[in-house]
């Protein structure tokens, strides 16, 4: 599926919504209010529409409990909470394709959280009449192998490839020794890197953990895989981008005095020993989020007639880099001249 630009959600649901996965953070008070908010709503305005939630203890009432893998089709995810509740909600659907997601915020601002939890009707109302947009973010496929070549067993389902939204991170973790893996590239050696590590993102990970590593930040519309060492030794050893169609192959080096620990979107899977690897392609499934821009109005931007970019239009990443990164920002820039001293 092309990864490139925004597409109508009339692409992914051929009727609305009959079915809503809730994904949620721990359940703090604000968290139960907003959920118990968010249900009231749903059964009042979409009464027919089944709201399911993970089978964990803290399950809402109102809310049928869902299994990952199991027959009950999503049509809609809805995510109450940071980035990380998003990273969680993609790897809930390993084995295929994701639903789209409708995040909110619950006070925390990230990359991934393109609406306030206080707009949850309008935004459930712009899904419901088609008007939404979607923006595929890229995934990760791994898989990971043996001394041997002889695929190694996902805990998930033996069959199925790690998925991964942000990125993948090799690391020599409490080892006082450096990594030595070799990097391969569509089947040809490119080099061997002795560093603490290396990290393999998407370009929705391009400005997670890879980017306070030093490395480039991307637009997520576009469908690259961003490789960038972690403290090399070599100071040439710069980051690297490359297509999505490329394979890329890492292997802990006979000679590697460390294994390599392995993390999945933040979350440590398992270390690799010298002589094992992982292949790392894009995923045929990326996960469709819902753009905030979708469902603004003009007046909410100020918009003249020929100026700016209207619904729709606005690019919800330019304005996360100015906001959230301080992009390029200098002492006397306006975002930064409300802290200085009159």
């Amino acid at each position: 599926m092309s990864m490139e630009g925004s597409v109508s959600i009339a692409n992914y649901l051929v009727h609305p919504p009959r079915s809503i996965l809730i994904v949620n953070k721990l359940r703090t008070q604000p968290v139960i209010l907003a959920i118990d908010a968010f249900l009231e709503h749903v059964q009042t305005t979409y009464p027919s529409v089944r709201v399911f939630h993970e089978d964990r203890t803290d399950i809402p009432h109102g809310a049928e409990v869902w299994h990952p893998g199991k027959a009950e089709p999503i049509d809609l995810v809805v995510t109450l909470g940071g980035d990380g509740t998003i990273l969680h909600a993609s790897s809930l659907f390993s084995a295929g394709a994701v639903p789209p997601v409708l995040s909110f915020s619950m006070g925390t601002l990230g990359f991934l959280l393109p609406f306030h939890i206080d707009d949850f009707a309008k935004a459930l109302e712009s899904v419901f009449q088609g008007k939404a947009t979607i923006l595929n973010r890229m995934r990760l496929a791994c898989t990971f192998y043996d001394e041997n070549l002889v695929k190694k067993k996902n805990n998930v389902d033996d069959g199925i490839d790690w998925q991964v939204m942000n990125e993948i991170a090799l690391h020599r973790g409490s080892s006082p020794h450096l990594n030595t893996i070799d990097i391969y590239v569509d089947g040809q050696h490119l080099t061997e890197a002795v560093s603490d590590g290396l990290i393999i993102s998407t370009p929705t990970g391009s400005t997670a953990y890879s980017l306070s590593a030093g490395g480039p930040i991307v637009h997520p519309s576009l469908s690259a895989l961003v490789m960038t060492p972690i403290c090399p030794r070599s100071l040439s050893f710069r980051p690297l981008v490359f297509p999505s169609s490329s394979s890329i192959t890492l292997r802990i080096g006979d000679r590697s005095r460390a294994p390599a620990g392995v993390s999945m979107d933040g979350r440590t899977s398992h270390v690799l020993q010298p002589g094992e690897s992982v292949n790392i392609q894009a995923s045929p499934y990326p996960v469709p989020c819902i753009n905030r821009s979708s469902i603004s109005d003009e007046k909410s931007y100020g918009i003249q007639k020929g100026e700016g970019a209207g619904p729709g239009k606005e690019d919800d990443w330019v304005r996360d880099i100015n906001n959230l990164l301080q992009y390029n920002a200098t002492f006397r820039s306006k975002a930064l001249l409300r802290h200085s001293r009159t």
